[in-house]
């Protein structure tokens, strides 16, 4: 599939440029990053995944969620940026992996959670990819899509306005996360945060 194919090419160029420099660019980020993994839930001795990880900021939380004996992935499909994630010595708190989240390197409901930061605008196959998602986690296993501020903070630092076919739209997002295997638990966006919480049905 060549478009999505292009579109996965440009994340990478997109995100690869700016990996140095990305921690300094939000630097009072971290405390969001851990509210947001605190209100996804994530349980001693888990398995969960950071998806889409970039350099990382995720990772001490969830690693001090799960303990010493949960397992915490981190995936990203820009190398530049998990390499700025070992720069910071979060390698430390899981495993960095180079990947796609529509094509995990895990089985069938491996995952109790998954963590996922600005994820959503950058699928070129969002219902693809939350179905992936799905089917890496086990039944009751739950999904987290943040961004530390809400939507209409970041189109306002985009310069850009928010239209009425953006995903993460209420009215949008609920039916697609429906059909890709997940059950819409709380939806929140607010100029501090965007946070999403979803179950996968037993």
């Amino acid at each position: 599939m060549p478009d999505v194919r292009s579109a996965r090419a440009r994340v990478r160029a997109f995100f690869g440029v700016r990996a140095a420099g990305w921690d300094a660019r939000f630097p009072d980020d971290g405390p969001a990053f851990a509210a947001g993994v605190a209100a996804l839930g994530p349980r001693r001795g888990d398995t969960v995944l950071d998806a889409g990880c970039g350099t990382g900021r995720a990772l001490p939380a969830l690693r001090a969620a799960v303990g010493p004996g949960g397992r915490v992935l981190g995936l990203d499909l820009t190398p530049e940026m998990p390499a700025e994630a070992v720069r910071a010595g979060r390698h430390h708190c899981g495993t960095l992996l180079i990947g796609d989240v529509s094509r995990l390197p895990v089985r069938d409901g491996a995952l109790d959670a998954v963590f996922a930061a600005g994820l959503l605008a950058h699928l070129p196959r969002p219902a693809h990819d939350l179905r992936e998602l799905a089917r890496a986690v086990r039944p009751g296993g739950r999904l987290a899509l943040f961004h530390p501020i809400g939507r209409a903070a970041l189109a306002a630092r985009q310069g850009r306005r928010i239209t009425p076919d953006d995903l993460r739209a209420e009215p949008n997002l609920r039916p697609l996360l429906a059909d890709a295997g997940w059950r819409m638990i709380s939806y929140a966006d607010e100029d501090s945060r965007f946070l999403v919480l979803a179950v996968r049905p037993d």
